[in-house]
């Protein structure tokens, strides 16, 4: 399952990763480039220790990564992406003392940036991109959830990477706050992000793996992924016993996915109607 462009931002070839007796990467393969590549799976998929292995925080127990061109398995490499690298882990860790402009500094410091007046004007960008102008010198302890994320996502875009690597970005945001991250994210070259929120793939990403158990099970694009349910889903004024997944809607007709019967009213397939019939093929 390999999706192939022109210029590959990431090649990564049958990735394994055990935790004990646990599988959590079972021979992964992709190759994509630029772009805002979108990670789906249930919990226990393998997803963040697929993105910790891109963000070159963990390494495979076997198989190879190569990352805008390079090899992280070798140090002098794995320091020049880093440089190129943004990362926002899925519960990252924020210094309480430091205010947002402190932060997103220090991460320029270590990405190397050695220019002072550069990275005060990039602090200043980047905080004020994700709408924190207001409170990038307050103390870290004294903000909002929503707020704490959107300082590490600054701190993840500070320098502009060529490659950001985000885990569960839009944890904590507003509908408001989402609608500028997608904006946000548009303009970024190569973007691999986790995320349960279905509808995020289909408003952001040009291509979707759907992993389960350590694999991934689909590679393509978000329309394709909605097609594996076309000709499956139908809805009606009653919940039909036969559809292997039914619910109610907003409007109070109940939607099937199955195999619709005779004369059933066969509606256009959804995102989410895509995976649920991906997952219920997978755990048959």
């Amino acid at each position: 399952m390999t999706i192939l462009t022109s210029v590959a931002s990431l090649e990564i070839d049958e990735l394994t990763k055990t935790y004990g007796r646990t599988k959590a990467l079972d021979g992964v393969s992709f190759s994509a480039g630029r772009g805002v590549i979108g990670l789906l799976g249930p919990n226990g998929a393998g997803k963040t220790t697929l993105l910790r292995m891109v963000a070159t925080v963990l390494a495979p127990d076997s198989g190879s990564l190569r990352l805008l061109g390079l090899d992280p398995a070798d140090p002098a490499q794995r320091i020049d992406i880093r440089r190129r690298l943004g990362y926002l882990p899925q519960s990252p860790g924020l210094y309480a003392g430091f205010t947002p402009f402190d932060l997103v500094d220090y991460v320029a410091v270590l990405k190397e940036h050695t220019d002072r007046d550069w990275r005060r004007d990039e602090t200043r960008r980047v905080l004020e991109s994700v709408g924190l102008a207001d409170v990038m010198h307050q103390k870290i302890r004294r903000l909002s959830g929503g707020m704490k994320q959107r300082v590490a996502l600054a701190a993840a875009m500070v320098g502009s990477p060529d490659l950001l690597v985000l885990d569960e970005p839009a944890n904590g945001l507003d509908p408001d706050q989402r609608l500028q991250l997608r904006s946000l994210l548009s303009q970024s070259s190569t973007v691999l992000m986790s995320t349960h929120n279905i509808s995020e793939v289909g408003a952001l990403c040009q291509s979707v793996y759907v992993m389960f158990s350590g694999r991934v099970r689909f590679a393509g694009t978000p329309a394709e992924l909605a097609g594996l349910a076309a000709g499956r889903v139908w809805e009606d004024d009653s919940q039909d016993p036969r559809a292997i997944r039914s619910w109610m809607t907003a409007t109070g007709a109940f939607r099937h996915l199955g195999e619709p019967p005779a004369g059933a009213q066969v509606v256009d397939p959804t995102l989410d109607d895509g995976y649920l019939f991906l997952a219920r093929q997978e755990h048959r």
